[in-house]
């Protein structure tokens, strides 16, 4: 298979996932009497699936958490369906969107704090989600890095100056 042929093949199994994670979703909220309208993308190597409207709260939950359940049930009928591991992700109502937005900005704001003192910074226990948007924020500044310590559900992120510096 030529690298061509392999990049389609994966394009199409991504989209395959989330017209499966459309119909699941679908069909959740008609159960749950619930009016919301699904999008579909994919993005890089991922599909990337939105539940868009208005009064969605009770779907996302305190902290997301509602959302990260109905995201790997969702993952689970994709992969009986495809026999695949799906790495689909789920946003209801742009709540994913709105906290990527608050994690970089607290990622910027701790990397400008380990700058300013030279002392590492430790940052509030997150989730895997939340924890690579701030390691990405964190990469983007020169002078600093950033690792994960702690065990679940503690793990959190730590700020520390580059090596050498």
């Amino acid at each position: 298979m030529t690298e061509t042929e392999t990049e389609t093949s994966t394009a199409d199994l991504l989209v395959r996932e989330g017209d499966i994670a459309g119909d699941y979703l679908e069909t959740l909220l008609d159960i749950a009497d619930v009016d919301g309208d699904i999008d579909m993308d994919v993005e890089g190597d991922r599909a990337m699936v939105a539940i868009v409207g208005d009064g969605l709260d009770a779907l996302v939950g305190p902290n997301g958490a509602t959302l990260d359940a109905l995201q790997e049930l969702t993952r689970l009928a994709v992969v009986q369906q495809t026999g695949v591991r799906s790495r689909l992700m789920l946003d209801i109502g742009g709540w994913r969107a709105k906290r990527k937005t608050e994690l970089t900005e607290v990622g910027s704001r701790a990397a400008a704090r380990v700058l300013e003192s030279g002392e590492p910074v430790s940052l509030a226990p997150m989730t895997p989600f939340e924890r690579k948007i701030v390691h990405d924020a964190i990469a983007a500044v020169d002078g600093v890095e950033s690792e994960s310590e702690g065990v679940e559900p503690e793990r959190r992120v730590v700020v520390l100056p580059t090596a050498g510096r």
